[in-house]
């Protein structure tokens, strides 16, 4: 009977989660429904899983239901409903989803009258069409209060057969409809008290029991019969966990093992010396693993792709769990070495998994588009997709659309957002506001792109999905990762990365600047050279890919880093889960006691035979493998529930709650004391905040040391080469920095020395026009083009007259950012030309003058002062930050009692030092109260960091941008300093035009330079929006300390 039921996934329209939809129908006693989302598919699979899930144990006490769905999708136009189409079976799902996906493609309206299409049903909403011009598929839907009006109209005596009950089901309480209504207002951009009623659902779309429903329709019980029959008519087969991948690339599944086996083997006689045997056995029993699991053309599609790579001179990192397996290894598409790292296979692959494996493999962001290309047509459009995921409300979102439609004025909504818990309950409407965040938070909003990963599937895709055609112009399916688990679609992770584009441009400004050609491939060499040592040990990591932020930078320092296998180590040691368990303090005291000659305590003598090169800590994923299979002897499938379940990638809690139980249990029967069971389940707990594969961090460590290589050699060029990729941890500005305290000289952008992207000369650094706010995209590319094709600019005036459509407004940025100061005139001077330049435009003709390029007349003006830190002001409004150093802009004589070199020497000593703040990092204790993290440099240039505890935090905020006076007590852990703050003072800058300074930018992400340029960062760890793509304007509230 219902035949019209909609999820959270009908965006910004209904309420209900799969699961609260499952549980409404067990509620009413319903055992089949459709499922029509609003002009998608993305919910299905999910319920599917919940489905099958609840038919067998759905677990923590509850008792098996039998709910089967049918699918279809409800088409609206301009948000008015047009018709619902409904699946018979899986041939009319197909053809629902291939409808829907052209009209997405081509960017058509759906037409108001639904095309034939085999094997489906369509529903029209009554009144919208008259009974005699349906075809034998289609049907009226008659909703419960429109009885009356379907009482008088005669086609219900002529067309008996035509009319079927349509009762929406959109939510489940009236807290529901409330929370329907304000997602509508947000997806009008309406005030509540605004909405269109036409625009909201009613508020009887709610499920009932069928018995329920039928006693609405009982003076029609031919249409009652009707949606008994269509329901009956439909069947929904879909078959979740089979694989549903590309079969076979070499025309045969046999073939393609031949050729996988063929190409193994001679990658193996490159890599290892194949006279060992026990070499020999372990890529033998990994291809037959393969073999057996039917991954043959999952592993040949990687390396077609690879070699495709190789061929076209791109560059790429093979890494993930992919990175444990000698087959990936020996074909090319890692270039970890998993026997040299006692890499564990069975992370990635085994006999007992039924997960798909997970090859992650990044290009550099400048390529990716062309790889993605190579899939849709080596595979063809119609079996290639980019996975889809769905963005979901979260709480700062929330607040800011709630704050509009309840019609507060934007300083409110900023004051709710910025301060929550100041603000929470301050009057009637913020209380509705956060009553009401609570319960839209998490709800799905939108579909967009997953990272990286792309399906290959051996139907047509429109078997499972319809798809989306996004501004990359790649279809996007509407379901996300895990759903393509559940299908059994297997994902490649096809990733784009910022730290590849910077090596590849390091190299080229190599062999431009110096004439040398650099191989950055010479791993085995890049190990033992003794400047990325000393890099490495003294954490001068700036700019180099994924050792250069704080945390890293300080854990480096602790475990005086200088090898392979210690960053590896690291670079998973950082992440959230080992970090915040106390794992990572346990593994640097350990690291320190072994390195020293002594001992530490072990937790269980089992855990250091399994874990002996980290000491007995858990670090890497498989490390939670490992200890579930050998040390509580769960089988490899259940250790691998466990390490899914632990980094939110399982959702089947029943399956997981078993797993832990079974984990529990073994452990008693082995014998082990609760203590030690307890705490060695916390720190596979701890992995729920996610950590690396041991072949990942390998991975992401080779490109690591690449990056240090590099700087450690050529570091103007590398620092450059990281400007222009926008790609780092930090603002641009801290790279020009760096670039200054390696001897480079930073120069403002010039007409004639400057591209579109920063340029370097020698030691000389020419900003590029990229990086110059609200200059057009177009001129900045236009200006260098010009200058190749006829020459230096003479002066303003030929530059005038060669860019014939740059505005007065395009010319005074130039200006002032001093990019005509080869004609040695003030930019006063300059001003003043080219007023008068465009003053006389209009009136001026084709004279000989023009022919011949002559320059004007050159007036004599009367002196006008300028002031030599104005250009520093102009520097930092149209930049985002001076040329200079910052501390000339510094107002206060305050220098502090020590320089940043200093704090070594004054261990538990207090001090004071001035520092120019780099970036800060927002955290919370155990008790949740707010702390900082904070890095700054000193007035010479050199880095340090600060702690500010709760008491401090809220005493002493930070205030932006700009220069702090900072009083604490310096401390030592492990030989890496920090300053732990009881005082901090925002000092003034001097009072040049403060208004311009260190601004806030209007969006979240501020101007990243003319047009958009290439930027696809990851959100800052400093708690500060990501640094955007060039500079951009700050918070700083005024120049001055307030």
């Amino acid at each position: 009977m219902f035949l019209n039921c909609h999820t959270a996934y009908s965006f910004k329209y209904g309420t209900l989660t799969p699961q609260r939809l499952f549980d409404e129908a067990r509620r009413c006693g319903i055992h089949r429904l459709v499922l029509t989302e609003i002009n998608n598919t993305a919910s299905y699979i999910e319920m599917l899983r919940i489905c099958a899930e609840n038919k067998t144990d759905p677990g923590e006490g509850k008792t098996p239901y039998d709910l089967d769905i049918v699918v279809g999708i409800e088409f609206r136009r301009d948000k008015e409903l047009l018709y619902i189409i409904i699946a018979e079976n899986l041939t009319g799902f197909e053809a629902i989803n291939r409808f829907l996906s052209r009209h997405n493609r081509e960017e058509k309206p759906l037409p108001a009258r639904a095309p034939e299409m085999a094997s489906t049903f369509v529903i029209y909403p009554f009144e919208t069409i008259e009974a005699e011009l349906l075809h034998a598929h289609e049907f009226i839907g008659i909703r419960k209060h429109q009885i009356n009006a379907f009482t008088l109209t005669p086609d219900r005596f002529t067309f008996p057969e035509k009319f079927v009950v349509l009762h929406p089901v959109t939510f489940a309480n009236k807290t529901d409809f409330n929370v329907h209504r304000l997602l509508r207002a947000i997806d009008n951009n309406t005030l509540l008290s605004k909405l269109p009623a036409h625009q909201q659902a009613l508020p009887d779309e709610i499920m009932m029991p069928e018995e329920e429903l039928q006693a609405c329709f009982n003076a029609f019980p031919e249409v009652i019969q009707n949606t008994h029959a269509l329901l009956k008519a439909c069947s929904f087969p879909a078959e979740l966990k089979t694989d549903k991948n590309k079969k076979h690339i070499t025309g045969s599944e046999d073939s393609d093992w031949d050729y996988l086996v063929t190409e193994s083997w001679e990658g193996f006689q490159n890599r290892y010396d194949v006279s060992q045997p026990d070499l020999r056995e372990r890529l033998q029993r990994e291809l037959n693993i393969i073999r057996q699991k039917g991954f043959c053309a999952y592993y040949i599609i990687a390396y077609d792709l690879v070699r495709y790579a190789q061929k076209r001179g791109f560059d790429y990192v093979g890494r993930g769990s992919g990175a444990n397996s000698v087959v990936a290894y020996c074909l090319g598409i890692t270039n970890v070495d998993p026997i040299e790292l006692d890499l564990y296979f069975e992370r990635f692959l085994n006999s007992e998994r039924s997960s798909p494996p997970d090859f992650d493999i990044d290009f550099s962001w400048d390529n990716r588009d062309e790889i993605y290309a190579y899939f849709f047509n080596r595979y063809g459009t119609d079996h290639v997709c980019l996975l889809g995921t769905h963005v979901t409300y979260q709480k700062r979102s929330v607040l800011r659309e709630l704050g509009k439609v309840f019609g507060l004025p934007k300083e409110e909504i900023d004051a709710i957002v910025e301060e929550p818990e100041r603000n929470r309950n301050r009057d009637h409407i913020t209380e509705l506001i956060f009553r009401y965040a609570e319960l839209l938070k998490d709800l799905p909003a939108n579909i967009s792109i997953h990272a990286g990963g792309v399906l290959i599937t051996e139907k047509p895709i429109y078997a499972y999905t319809a798809t989306e055609m996004p501004p990359k112009g790649y279809p996007v399916t509407h379901f996300e990762m895990h759903n393509a688990e559940d299908m059994g679609i297997f994902k490649f992770d096809i990733l784009s990365q910022r730290g590849l584009g910077h090596l590849k441009e390091t190299v080229r400004l190599v062999q431009e600047n110096q004439g040398i050609d650099v191989d950055i491939h010479r791993f085995a060499e890049f190990k033992k050279d003794p400047k990325i040592r000393e890099l490495m040990r003294n954490s001068q990591a700036m700019g180099c890919f994924y050792v250069e932020s704080p945390a890293m930078r300080m854990l480096l320092g602790k475990l005086r880093c200088e090898d392979y296998l210690t960053l590896v180590a690291a670079s998973s040691i950082i992440r959230p889960g080992v970090a915040r368990s106390g794992m990572m303090r346990a593994y640097i005291e350990r690291f320190h006691a072994v390195r020293n000659g002594g001992t530490y305590e072990s937790i269980h003598p089992k855990m250091d035979e399994l874990m002996k090169e980290t000491y007995g800590v858990m670090v890497y994923q498989e490390d939670v493998i490992k200890v579930a299979h050998h040390f509580a002897g769960l089988t490899l499938t259940e250790a691998d529930v466990l390490r899914r379940g632990m980094s939110g990638k399982y959702r089947s809690r029943a399956e997981f709650k078993r797993v832990e139980d079974r984990f529990f249990e073994n452990c008693k029967e082995r014998g082990y004391d609760k203590a030690v069971i307890d705490r060695v389940w916390y720190e596979i707990e701890s992995f729920s905040g996610y950590s690396f594969a041991k072949g990942h961090s390998a991975s992401y460590a080779v490109e690591s040391y690449q990056s240090l290589y590099l700087k450690a050699h050529y570091p103007l060029e590398f620092m450059v080469g990281v400007i222009n990729n926008f790609g780092g941890f930090y603002r641009t500005e801290f790279y020009f920095h760096e670039a200054r305290m390696y001897g480079g000289e930073i120069l403002a952008p010039c007409v004639n020395r400057s591209e579109f992207l920063t340029t370097l000369h020698g030691r000389e650094i020419f900003i590029g026009f990229i990086h110059i706010k609200s200059l057009e995209a177009t001129l900045a590319n236009h200006i260098p083009r010009e200058r190749l094709n006829r020459g230096p600019y003479r002066s303003l005036d030929n530059f005038l007259r060669r860019l014939p459509d740059i505005g007065l407004e395009q010319i005074r940025i130039l200006i002032r950012i001093g990019a005509f100061r080869f004609t040695g005139k003030t930019k006063q001077k300059l001003l003043w030309e080219a007023m008068l330049y465009f003053s006389n435009a209009k009136s001026r003709p084709t004279t000989t003058e023009d022919l011949f390029d002559t320059e004007p007349t050159d007036y004599p003006l009367p002196p006008l002062q300028r002031h030599e830190l104005e250009d520093a002001f102009d520097e930092l409004e149209l930049l985002g930050f001076p040329v200079c150093s910052p501390f000339k802009l510094l107002a206060s004589d305050k220098t502090g009692t020590v320089t940043a070199r200093d704090l070594g020497n004054r261990i538990n000593k207090r001090v004071t030092i001035v520092g120019y703040v780099v970036t800060t990092k927002n955290t919370s204790t155990l008790k949740n109260e707010l702390m900082h993290f904070g890095t700054f440099y000193d007035r010479n240039g050199n880095f340090f960091d600060t702690v500010h505890f709760p008491d401090v935090a809220r005493s002493y905020p930070f205030r932006g941008r700009g220069f702090y006076e900072i009083t604490g007590k310096v401390v030592e852990d492990f030989g890496v300093y920090l300053i732990e703050v009881s005082k901090m003072e925002k000092l003034p800058m001097i009072h040049k035009r403060p208004e311009s300074a260190f601004q806030e930018p209007t969006s979240e992400y501020g101007r990243s330079g003319p047009g958009a340029s290439p930027q696809n960062q990851k959100p800052a760890e400093s708690g500060m929006p990501p640094p955007a793509s060039g500079p951009r304007r700050t918070n700083y509230q005024s120049a001055s300390a307030k």
